[in-house]
């Protein structure tokens, strides 16, 4: 019983990554966003952020891959309920592309109150 749960639960983070490798490797904005994630852990380090900031970075990273991956998978699900033009699927997609903008520009902003000092301070 013990060793089927762990194979289930092997699998199931195998699913996990092959799902993460799929956004990266088929989303352009998700490549844009690691991209850019990735040039904000370099100033980071290059800037020599507080644990406290770094936190704020991950997290800010995190939820933006997070949402990302959640508006990739409902623009797929949506495009297999129907390819044909529908204003409610439509709507759907548009939203959760949104909610993805909305968190990127809150990551900016946190982005800027932590590198902006840093940047004036010299």
């Amino acid at each position: 019983m013990k060793r089927d749960y762990l194979r289930k639960r092997r699998a199931a983070f195998g699913y996990a990554f092959k799902g993460t490798g799929r956004l990266f490797r088929g989303e352009a904005h998700a490549q844009i966003h690691l991209c850019v994630a990735l040039c904000v852990i370099i100033a980071g380090f290059g800037f020599g952020i507080n644990a406290m900031e770094w936190c704020l970075v991950v997290l800010c990273i995190g939820a933006v891959f997070a949402a990302e991956a959640f508006n990739t998978a409902l623009e797929k699900l949506a495009d297999k309920v129907s390819r044909e033009t529908d204003p409610l699927i439509g709507a759907a997609k548009d939203v959760a592309a949104g909610a993805v903008l909305i968190l990127s520009i809150a990551s900016v902003v946190v982005g800027l109150i932590i590198f902006l000092p840093k940047i004036f301070a010299g």
